[in-house]
């Protein structure tokens, strides 16, 4: 398994395709999963792209650094990846925290990233309050007592009922993250707020919200794909991790939205409502 060794912390990452001229595809990870949660994509896009995931610090098989992580922090962490591998610039793919991280690279390292998919995220997730909270509550009593409520957020009951074996493996690894990981991420949390930096953001930009999100609603996708400068919204079904609920038409709108001049990382966009739900 490949890692990149860091000053503070080690990182795991992955890449599937092989690299016959094809463009760079990243994929950014939920709070509390790990690269694992992007199978589905990886699989279905690695004939066409070459795709790196990894697990964000304190995740996975990545280490732990000492809490707490800023946003910039994760930030500079996939730049430090992508020089690692001589990678100059890659289509990015992030949900929630993946997402805000994909937000701070377009706002000041824009011009390493390609096309950008922000899914089930926003500019500003929660409350400094409710990301205290969930501190506090993690390093006293670990992450089991969460997987409940947790479940409820990530995925419908239709879901939930129909997909056991999937939602107890991502859930098993929710529960595996270790509370320092998953506290000194909350800590970036709280102090995120990037509403006032997005017309900054040039990239084309496809904002991708789960109809049912209780963490992310639609609307936060929509303000994103308003306040770019280049932004389309859809929504999906499902709630909060959707490329795994909705993976096929995850998957296809992803591939359609990449598809046009793939392989110049900086051209191409859409006419406005050229998706459904933009």
């Amino acid at each position: 398994m490949p890692y990149l060794d860091l000053a503070s912390h080690r990182l795991h990452y992955r890449i599937d395709g092989d690299s016959a001229g094809k463009p760079w595809l990243m994929f950014c990870n939920s709070l509390g999963t790990d690269l694992s949660m992007w199978d589905r994509q990886a699989s279905a896009l690695s004939q066409t792209y070459r795709v790196l995931r990894y697990d964000r610090r304190g995740h996975g098989l990545s280490s732990v650094p000492p809490a707490p992580y800023a946003l910039s922090d994760l930030g500079h962490d996939v730049l430090a990846l992508l020089d690692a591998l001589n990678i100059d610039r890659a289509h990015f793919c992030g949900l929630s925290i993946g997402g805000l991280t994909g937000q701070w690279l377009a706002v000041h390292a824009g011009d390493r990233l390609g096309k950008v998919v922000l899914c089930a995220t926003a500019a500003r997730i929660g409350t400094r309050e409710s990301w205290d909270s969930r501190m506090e509550a993690v390093r006293k009593d670990g992450l089991g007592p969460l997987v409940a409520a947790t479940a409820e957020r990530w995925f419908s009951p239709a879901f939930i009922a129909g997909n056991p074996d999937t939602v107890g493996n991502v859930l098993d690894r929710f529960a595996a993250t270790l509370p320092e990981g998953y506290a000194g991420c909350c800590a970036a949390l709280a102090d995120s707020d990037l509403r006032g930096k997005l017309h900054r953001v040039a990239n084309p930009v496809l904002a991708i919200s789960g109809e049912d999100d209780p963490v992310c609603p639609p609307s936060d996708l929509e303000a994103i794909a308003a306040a770019v400068e280049r932004g389309q919204h859809v929504s999906l079904a499902g709630r909060h991790i959707f490329n795994i609920e909705s993976s096929t038409p995850f998957d296809a709108v992803l591939s359609d939205f990449l598809g046009p001049c793939s392989s110049n990382l900086s051209a191409g966009f859409y006419p406005p409502g050229h998706f459904r739900g933009a």
